[in-house]
């Protein structure tokens, strides 16, 4: 009988004899944490159990909260209208949002459809090249098609001066977090908790402060917003070239001289994608703002929604969607311009100030253009409404995919057979776990991929869940998270190794990725209530369908920049394209792939809201309760116990990186 040679690949050629004491290390590591597990839970279990017994959290280990910011609310309240610090300061910060945001809505209607469309898409081209200009083109006369031109109007107003406040606030953390150990240090768990905590626990307390309007919404927006901002100017600062840092030092620079000189330029890069960032990040707050005020596009879909008109609301999302395509690429095309030291194409003369100069003459003249032929805003004659087509198609999926699908069932049947064979035991068995089982748990997984730190950090977390006192939403919610992470990543890593593996493909996925992506969350909500009924389900698909395009562009990047020589070496050796997959692709790119994980759970969390309004119930549905009756303790809490529930799964997913000394294990 003949033996078929091993297949060997890069994963263990040559490196077979390096990895192997280093993994037998870990493995010893593993077991000898395991073994303290064990030793610390029979101990500490039969204690524990003897004073409180039950699996939900003892009454005794909680605190009720809702007595003082039900106080905190009341004097808000009460005092808005007299105290210095809402006269004096809060106030004239609400004024200034005010005028500001009319200032730039009143400008956008003067320059009329004409003037706008000319100017935006001439600044396009200056930035970014024809392709982007010519999107940008089409996507503001879509706007106008649609009948949506003057909410395009107020929704863009309005992200200019948003967008403009959050670079600003993220710019100046940034750079006191990139020019300061000890504040970057300070600021890391401010920035985490406001990009982690869900946007309507603080549509609350900023509600109490401003009240329903523009101000309370854009300033929603800023806090949702900056955080990226802040991060990738600290990242640019703290990463510049310190040979060019000491090149300035030795010329006898001033700190601030090589801050301007330096540490700037160098991180153009970074600082252009933090604008990116929360660009998109502030357009994705467009709808939810619309619930304290905020007019536009917006509202517009928020209204749709509360009617069920799946086509006016998918009417006012396209802009949504358009807008963010064409900002998004114009600053990433800007940002690759800046990488690689080019300016504007052509001739001198449309370099430097006189092209800036002819786009502000070209977008006055075809202003003036327009007001002339009496044409300000759109023509209502030269609209298309989609509104009635987009809901007989949605009745027609309702009435033929619901239910009576021969063999495989409707969708309310997937929906069912769902709910009672994944969200219903997982959602028992977690409730039924106690829950010092649940925190042994955690902290067994947590210190097997990280350190006794991450270990702590993971069980402070859902011990202040149970502390707050809303330890069973919580476990609901995280059976719900947990599904719809699992979903998401079988289907992201599924897609994303697909789309590495074909460029056909993957240019294909990117235009259905872009609108997954950018499209409104309320929006994912009406038809997959349609398709799916109301319930838990619902809330999973929502949150799987938003969490997705991340998980496979983050899955296809970090598969197609796995070494191409060690790809080679494989082939080389014989192995398939299978064992190359397996032995090579997917351990090289273990980093990207942890980081897929990362932002899936993140991306989920930011769905949990928004399903509560379909049925999801737990934590979501009680953060939109507490918004709605202005009970500050129940919307507070309950997006405290989100961001609890998502550092603890960041934690658990997220290995530590170990020194190479070994220490910190």
């Amino acid at each position: 009988m003949s033996t078929a040679a091993p297949t060997t690949t890069p994963g263990a050629l040559g490196s077979a004899d390096r990895l192997g004491p280093a993994a037998a290390l870990l493995r010893r590591r593993g077991l000898a944490k395991l073994l303290l597990l064990a030793v610390a839970a029979a101990v500490l279990v039969p204690l524990v159990q003897a004073k409180w017994s039950g699996a939900a959290w003892p009454g005794a280990l909680t605190v009720d909260v809702s007595g003082p910011l039900g106080k905190t609310s009341d004097w808000i309240i009460n005092n808005r209208d007299s105290h210095w610090l809402f006269v004096y300061f809060l106030g004239h910060l609400s004024n200034a949002v005010v005028i500001s945001v009319r200032a730039v809505y009143l400008l956008l209607l003067a320059l009329g459809w004409t003037g706008v469309t000319a100017g935006l898409t001439l600044l396009a081209w200056r930035v970014a090249g024809l392709r982007i200009a010519a999107t940008a083109l089409v996507s503001f006369l879509v706007s106008g098609l649609l009948g949506m031109w003057i909410p395009t109007m107020q929704t863009l107003a309005l992200m200019v001066v948003a967008v403009a406040a959050s670079v600003a606030v993220g710019a100046l953390l940034g750079l006191a977090a990139g020019l300061s150990d000890r504040l970057f240090r300070i600021l890391r768990p401010v920035l985490d908790t406001m990009q982690v905590l869900p946007a309507f626990a603080y549509l609350l307390p900023v509600v109490l402060v401003f009240g329903i309007g523009v101000p309370a919404a854009l300033l929603a927006t800023v806090v949702y917003a900056a955080p990226p901002m802040a991060r990738l100017t600290a990242l640019g600062l703290r990463g510049a070239d310190a040979g060019v840092l000491e090149a300035a030092s030795s010329l006898g620079a001033t700190g601030r001289q090589r801050l301007l000189t330096a540490r700037l330029p160098l991180a153009r890069k970074e600082l252009l994608l933090g604008v990116n960032q929360t660009i998109m990040m502030a357009l994705s707050m467009v709808v939810i703002a619309s619930m304290i005020g905020a007019a536009g596009l917006g509202d517009r879909v928020y209204q749709a929604l509360a009617s069920v008109d799946v086509g006016s609301a998918l009417a006012a999302a396209i802009p949504i969607v358009l807008l963010a395509i064409v900002m998004d690429r114009t600053t990433a095309a800007a940002g690759e311009r800046l990488g690689a030291n080019t300016g504007a194409t052509g001739p001198t003369w449309l370099r430097g100030w006189p092209a800036w100069a002819g786009i502000a003459v070209l977008t006055a003249a075809f202003a003036l253009a327009g007001r002339l032929a009496g044409s300000a805003v759109w023509p209502s004659g030269a609209t298309v409404a989609i509104a009635r087509p987009v809901n007989d198609f949605k009745e027609w999926m309702v009435g033929h995919l619901y239910s009576g699908v021969p063999v495989v069932g409707g969708t309310a049947d997937w929906a069912a057979h769902f709910t009672n064979w994944v969200l219903n035991p997982l959602r028992n068995g977690l409730t039924a776990l106690p829950w010092y089982g649940v925190l042994l748990v955690v902290a067994a997984l947590a210190w097997l991929i990280g350190t006794w730190r991450t270990a702590l950090t993971a069980v402070l977390a859902m011990a202040a869940i149970g502390v707050l006192g809303v330890w069973n939403p919580s476990m609901d919610t995280l059976s719900q998270v947990l599904a719809a992470l699992v979903v998401t990543l079988a289907l992201g890593f599924g897609i994303g190794i697909l789309a590495a593996g074909s460029k056909r493909f993957e240019a294909l996925l990117r235009p259905v990725l872009d609108v997954m992506q950018t499209m409104p969350q309320f929006v994912y909500l009406i038809p997959v209530v349609a398709l799916f009924a109301v319930g838990r389900a619902p809330a999973v698909a929502a949150a799987v369908v938003y969490a997705l395009p991340a998980v496979i562009r983050i899955t296809t990047q970090g598969l197609r920049q796995v070494d191409p020589a060690a790809m080679e070496s494989a082939r080389s050796l014989g192995a398939t394209r299978w064992q190359t997959l397996r032995q090579v692709q997917l351990p090289l790119a273990r980093p990207a792939l942890l980081l897929a994980v990362n932002q899936g759970v993140v991306l989920v969390l930011a769905v949990v809201i928004i399903g509560g309004l379909v049925g999801g119930g737990a934590l979501g549905y009680d953060v939109v309760t507490g918004l709605s009756t202005g009970n500050l303790a129940l919307g507070l809490v309950s997006g405290v116990a989100i961001v609890c529930l998502g550092l603890m799964l960041d934690r658990v997913t997220q290995p530590t990186e170990r020194r190479t000394t070994g220490k910190g294990a």
